[in-house]
């Protein structure tokens, strides 16, 4: 853990250990540029602490890009409660162990805001909120935002739409062909919004379950390892990070890759290879922004739905700009999102750059 310590370009670390129970609590906190940090809460087992520290410091310098991109008045953080085993607690210990993260997040002052990621959700924050302030998208019973998932994928399309334009001239989808990899809480209703849009949706997802009930109702859905390799014009990876690597990259069968999934790219090199290609990349951490718009402007910023809606498809006209930004540079678009989006933080922390 010290090398990653020693090595990464972030503000701060903290770090506690929950001793009943032996699992490790990570606050990374990547920048504070413009406003005190935010982002989501994983709780998931890693082999090693060091894996969980890594996973977080990644995902915090994610989120400092994401919501500098989108013009939004907080740095980026993630936080990252790494299980001893498999087994996610439920019931009263997790209650318990929420709240321990809950006194975790206090003793920071403020630093860092917490909001749902993997395997939390917004009942979660709700617990998280009963011993800390510092919460977003708690459920709207308790006076949140509720479920980001739904306004992720509604950004998530309007990137679809400004990539289309794009690669094809069109943001007509109903010309167009979307597989779908991944029909969780932004997949699905992803694919929900495209059907709407008289989309070719195809689709896939590790569930079987999923998969079935997709293909009951009509969808053509496809085996997950046939996901990357499936022609379409664009590819919506809504699932895992680092599927686009130098080992599917060149076989990949699409023109365009626009989806809600964080850290698409295994490298930055990738972005580059992908532009060798011709295949246009909507970076994920501007298209995936949706989530955060939702949860911070409700809450926060007191935004009415009608003014949600218009930053929400502000996403696609940030994803055109990226595009036209990489063209006229000759840059790939991963390398053109963070330049744009360090000059709205001053360029006060040194984000690596392709």
């Amino acid at each position: 853990m010290l090398e990653l310590l020693e090595t990464w370009d972030g503000e701060s670390v903290s770090i506690h250990r929950d001793r009943e129970t032996g699992t490790w609590m990570f606050i990374c906190v990547h920048s504070t540029a413009l406003g005190s940090a935010a982002g989501g809460t994983r709780m998931k087992h890693y082999d090693r602490p060091a894996d969980a520290l890594a996973d977080g410091m990644r995902l915090s310098e994610a989120m400092s890009l994401k919501l500098a991109s989108v013009d939004f008045p907080h740095g980026g953080g993630k936080a990252v409660i790494a299980l001893p085993s498999t087994e996610i607690p439920q019931g009263d210990a997790r209650r318990r162990l929420l709240h321990e993260y809950g006194r975790f997040i206090n003793s920071l002052g403020g630093l860092y805001s917490c909001a749902p990621d993997m395997n939390t959700s917004a009942a979660d924050m709700d617990m998280i909120a009963e011993v800390t302030p510092y919460v977003f998208c708690k459920t709207e019973a308790a006076g949140g935002a509720g479920d980001t998932a739904p306004d992720t994928a509604v950004g998530v399309l309007h990137g679809i739409r400004a990539s289309c334009r794009y690669a094809f001239g069109s943001d007509d989808l109903s010309q167009r062909s979307v597989l779908v990899q991944g029909a969780g809480g932004v997949g699905g209703r992803l694919i929900e919004l495209l059907l709407e849009a008289d989309t070719k949706v195809i689709a896939t997802d590790i569930d079987p379950a999923r998969l079935a009930n997709m293909r009951d109702k009509g969808i053509v859905v496809v085996a997950p390892d046939r996901a990357l390799t499936t022609p379409c014009d664009v590819l919506a990876p809504c699932a895992t990070g680092g599927i686009i690597n130098a080992r599917t990259i060149p076989n990949l069968q699409c023109r365009v890759i626009a989806g809600g999934a964080n850290n698409q790219l295994e490298t930055p090199a990738d972005a580059d290879a992908l532009r060798g290609r011709g295949i246009a990349y909507a970076p994920d951490f501007v298209i995936n922004a949706g989530g955060v718009l939702h949860g911070g402007g409700l809450e926060e910023q007191h935004w009415t739905h009608e003014v949600l809606e218009s930053k929400l498809a502000g996403i696609g006209d940030v994803i055109f700009e990226i595009f036209q930004r990489a063209e006229r540079e000759g840059i790939s678009t991963d390398a053109a999102a963070r330049r744009i989006a360090l000059a709205r933080m001053g360029k006060a922390t040194p984000v690596s750059t392709p």
